[in-house]
């Protein structure tokens, strides 16, 4: 399905009198209209047709005061008749927001099944045409609206990587949705991986608003990987429903595997399975211990300010810092912990650990780091007694196979 803009300004859906129009036997008079759609029915006589035809077109959905839910799937059958043209569109024309809604013929022509679900609050004009055995012309026209719903009743779905991102071999396809799911399984069954070559994987649920797609080992480098969060419409729980379809590609970089000893103060820097650099750095000193774990870099920032405040540390405190113009900073977990350059510290870089959690390196060895690396690159700690969480950041390799399958909805 093709990406949507959000809803948020859906309010005004084009009214429609809901009216089904059953087969009628009259030429086809190439205007696309329903010859019952208003006014009296045209006569058999006046179409120029000689007999009633002997077959009919029925679909699932009725015109009425009931509203239709917005995941029904539209189905058109033909008895005793075939279909040769079917559209489901709004009923006055297709718009960004709510499109003409695509379809398949069966190959014997018998039924039309919609490939696309409905959108909210918008009235829809369904028109079937065909002819039954003996060549006679039959149509049916049905007109419905959707069941129209609030924001509070849609949940929308944020995706990370970027479409057409390269990230590093460790990047889990993250989905974030701003109003709760609890009906997992309904919306899982809409989440789609390919990747090229192929490589066995899995979502994982951390919570009702966020759920994670990593492989069992890390990404072969050069993988094409392809999403499709096919959402839209699709129930969640509770009444809500997904608001919007996303789908993106990205690629995988090279394996870059920065593996970093805290006792022996030191990072050891893989590209490929090739190490390239040992670099002396200093990790978090007592009552800052940097977790032990497997880490990956969410993002950077050539230069970053880094205040205590932010990590619970009160100003005025004898640990208290606030420096404005931090080099080379790579976040690798949501609680604070960076690899960035720590001219302050060259001195311990190598002989101990004197930081407040992050991994500090020279000016030099941090450039030179940060150049290389990409979002998803991993980080291996080693070294501490404080272990790395699934949620603290990109965590998803701190988990087993079978304990990180387990999270998801389907089993």
């Amino acid at each position: 399905m093709s990406e949507r803009r959000a809803r948020a300004h859906r309010g005004a859906a084009l009214a429609a009198t809901l009216v089904l129009t059953l087969p009628l036997a009259a030429a086809c008079d190439g205007s696309g209209s329903s010859p019952g759609a208003a006014g009296a029915p045209r006569t058999q006589a006046a179409a120029g047709v000689g007999s009633e035809p002997t077959g009919s077109i029925s679909a699932n959905v009725s015109g009425g005061s009931r509203p239709v839910p917005v995941d029904k799937v539209v189905e058109v059958t033909a008895s005793d008749a075939t279909l040769d043209k079917v559209r489901l569109a709004p009923a006055g024309g297709p718009t960004e927001e709510a499109p003409a809604v695509t379809g398949r013929l069966s190959e014997d022509g018998t039924t039309w099944r919609a490939e696309d679900r409905l959108e909210p609050g918008v009235a829809y004009l369904l028109h079937a045409r065909g002819e039954d055995g003996s060549g006679q012309p039959v149509r049916s026209t049905v007109r419905f609206r959707t069941v129209d719903l609030t924001l509070d009743e849609q949940t929308y779905p944020s995706v990370a990587p970027l479409d057409g991102e390269t990230v590093g071999v460790g990047m889990p396809v993250v989905v974030n949705f701003d109003v709760p799911v609890t009906d997992r399984a309904s919306i899982e069954r809409h989440l789609k991986v390919d990747a090229t070559p192929a490589q066995p994987g899995t979502w994982h649920w951390l919570s009702d608003t966020e759920v994670h797609y990593r492989p069992k080992k890390y990404w072969k480098p050069g993988t094409k990987v392809s999403v499709d969060v096919d959402v839209n419409s699709v129930p969640a729980g509770g009444g809500v429903y997904g608001q919007m379809s996303r789908s993106l590609d990205f690629t995988v970089g090279d394996a870059h595997v920065y593996r970093v000893d805290a006792q022996a103060h030191h990072m050891k820097v893989f590209s490929n399975g090739k190490l390239l650099r040992t670099l002396p750095v200093t990790t978090g000193k007592p009552g800052f211990t940097t977790r032990s774990g497997t880490k990956v870099i969410i993002e950077k920032f050539d230069v970053k300010r880094m205040n205590s405040e932010t990590v619970g540390i009160a100003a005025g405190s004898s640990e208290a810092y606030d420096i404005d113009d931090v080099q080379w900073a790579m976040r690798v977990t949501y609680s604070g912990e960076f690899i960035h350059a720590a001219p302050w510290s060259v001195g311990s870089q190598g002989r101990a650990n004197v930081s407040h959690g992050c991994t500090g390196l020279s000016t030099a060895d941090a450039g030179w780091l940060y150049e290389m690396s990409r979002r998803g690159d991993v980080v291996e700690y080693v070294g501490t007694d404080r272990q790395m969480t699934l949620d603290n950041g990109y965590g998803d390799w701190n988990a087993s196979w079978a304990e990180y399958k387990a999270g998801s909805a389907l089993g």
